[in-house]
């Protein structure tokens, strides 16, 4: 088949932004069915919608590089652990940093300082009838927890919101637009003045018990620059804030919209475990993750020539009927569910996913212990075609 003829054939004009961001699934489904790899040209990318091809090119670094000058997260941060691939790629992610983020490590190290900065946020709500669940308290816990999980001051809580706003921005920014760009360099800039007074501290003082230790103990062993230490520490940061607090938010809102399961999960850890499993595979937070063609390559029987992006799509890849059964109904225990993608797969499989899932189930926990009436009391429009989570989520405590 001829790669212009690929291209023409399969080719969907109707695929926007805007119409992925308010309801992906009916965009998806019809594709799984008839084009599972089409070309958007109005993005300018290849979408590969299946749960069996997304698993392929995501596994496979040799044929689907990361890092090339296509790609948003290269322009926005520069070479880091997610920017890179091969050798350069495992010297910035070592199995022991790997090993740092491992369920065990995470629990021992990580869940009582996360335990704590969720009840803070709770003790300060406690005054409150009730309010919007992001912007009081998902939208804080990861940030919150990533600064004391790397010994920074928790009053530094504004600045990286701040940061992260404009990194969200131009990591989402497939439109191009000049401003978003130019937020994000600066913002980056900040960054790394700030991440550096911060390196030069820590070498000042006996080491600690800190995140920020362990990279640097391990930079020095492997040779890595303070510059790398510094991007690889930024995409850790926040790489984790947006998946944190959209599990948050989407765990709750999957829970308002099927009452009965709230109750179990209320009540149940194991249950809530379960049900935050479910909620990634049917409201995945992250929809994508690109790739792009080192050489000409194929998936099935469509030919992508060398130098395309290429986005596997996450959320579809989660629907996929051929992988999990009666893939839209929202079914908490469901055999199948381990199977999902919502953290991606291969050698950039998500590092803080563990991380993630510790601080989801203690905010879920501790907000139904201290309100275990809360209810949704609006409406809430789920939105994103990158990063996909309510934009509010109104609730009443009593």
């Amino acid at each position: 088949m001829a790669i212009e003829n690929t291209v023409r054939d399969l080719e969907d004009t109707e695929i926007t932004l805007d119409k992925l961001s308010r309801d992906p699934e009916a965009i998806y489904s019809p594709l799984r069915r008839s084009s599972p790899v089409v070309w958007a040209p109005r993005l300018d990318m290849w979408l590969v919608v299946r749960h069996a091809d997304v698993k392929a090119v995501l596994g496979n670094s040799k044929d689907y590089v990361t890092g090339t000058a296509d790609s948003l997260i290269w322009q926005a941060f520069g070479e880091n652990m997610l920017t890179t691939d091969g050798q350069r790629h495992r010297e910035y992610r070592p199995p022991d940093l790997t090993g740092l983020f491992m369920p065990r490590n995470i629990r021992q190290r990580f869940q009582a300082a996360t335990e704590t900065c969720i009840r803070q946020l709770i003790a300060g709500l406690k005054s409150q009838g009730g309010g919007d669940l992001r912007t009081e308290y998902a939208a804080r816990i990861p940030v919150l927890v990533i600064l004391e999980v790397f010994g920074l001051p928790s009053e530094d809580e504004r600045l990286f919101r701040r940061w992260y706003n404009d990194f969200e921005r131009a990591l989402s920014n497939h439109a191009d637009h000049g401003g978003i760009q130019s937020a994000a360099s600066l913002a980056v800039h900040e960054f790394h003045e700030y991440f550096q007074s911060k390196i030069e501290r820590v070498r000042r003082r006996v080491a600690d018990a800190s995140l920020l230790n362990d990279l640097l103990r391990l930079a020095q062993r492997d040779g890595l620059s303070d510059e790398d230490v510094r991007r690889n520490a930024l995409i850790i940061f926040f790489g984790a804030i947006s998946t944190v607090e959209a599990i948050i938010l989407n765990t709750f809102w999957s829970l308002f919209q099927h009452p009965q399961d709230k109750q179990k999960a209320f009540a149940d850890p194991e249950y809530l475990r379960a049900a935050i499993q479910e909620t990634l595979r049917w409201l995945s937070p992250v929809q994508s993750a690109t790739r792009h063609t080192r050489a000409q390559v194929c998936i099935g029987d469509v030919v992508l020539p060398a130098g395309q992006t290429v986005n596997c799509m996450l959320g579809s890849a989660n629907r996929d009927g051929s992988v999990f059964e009666d893939p839209d109904k929202f079914w908490v225990g469901r055999p199948d569910v381990s199977k999902h993608l919502a953290f991606a797969t291969g050698p950039h499989l998500c590092l803080g996913r563990n991380l993630a899932l510790l601080e989801a189930q203690t905010a879920v926990w501790e907000l139904a212990a201290a309100f275990p009436g809360v209810r949704q009391i609006s409406e809430a429009d789920i939105l994103g075609h990158e990063f996909r989570q309510p934009h509010a989520l109104e609730v009443s405590f009593v």
